[in-house]
């Protein structure tokens, strides 16, 4: 299968902005997901290191893995087993949690012109609001500012938000969202 043949669509977009609802209807359409945040919580478990409800640790960890095997480890990672499905025959494949623009770069290289970028996005107060609300790991104010900061700051995510190919903004329903995301799957002949 050739590069061209195949389609990546990352889901990027600061915390509680929908990504993961946004993925969870791409795979339920039958799409299969590589998903960054499994990466670091395999490694994790590999050392013995537990997660905790506030995140702390996988943040933490997340930190460590880039400062010590580099920036783009969990890319090596996430690039791996996108090879596999490939390998395996999948030519649409989304990608649940490119992060930063080392990620993002690196996808770039491996994969030219198969990548796309779906930014989801949603105004800073609402998102604040839906983080407090969730029932997994819920964060008051601070806490997701701090994150917020930590991941623009120290995780490089500002970049593929800010490179996206297509944003939609998520202040709707659900089913608002999966509607959006239906008409970018159409236009990119996902």
């Amino acid at each position: 299968m050739k590069a061209q043949d195949v389609k990546i669509l990352a889901v990027v977009g600061m915390s509680g902005s929908g990504k993961s609802v946004a993925v969870e209807y791409l795979t339920k359409l039958g799409y299969p997901k590589v998903h960054f945040g499994n990466m670091i919580y395999q490694e994790m478990a590999k050392r013995g290191i537990e997660r905790t409800i506030d995140g702390k640790s996988e943040k933490a960890f997340r930190e460590m893995i880039r400062e010590t095997e580099g920036k783009d480890w969990v890319a090596r990672q996430a690039i791996a087993e996108t090879k596999d499905l490939i390998k395996a025959g999948q030519k649409h494949i989304v990608l649940d949690g490119l992060y930063s623009w080392t990620e993002y770069r690196a996808f770039q290289h491996e994969f030219p012109g198969s990548l796309t970028l779906l930014a989801i996005v949603i105004p800073k107060a609402m998102r604040y609001e839906r983080v407090a609300k969730r029932p997994d790991r819920p964060f008051d104010t601070q806490a997701i500012r701090e994150r917020d900061y930590g991941e623009i700051e120290k995780m490089e995510k500002g970049g593929p938000i800010a490179m996206a190919d297509y944003f939609i903004l998520n202040d709707g329903s659900v089913e608002d969202l999966q509607g959006h995301i239906k008409d970018i799957l159409k236009a990119i002949d996902f």
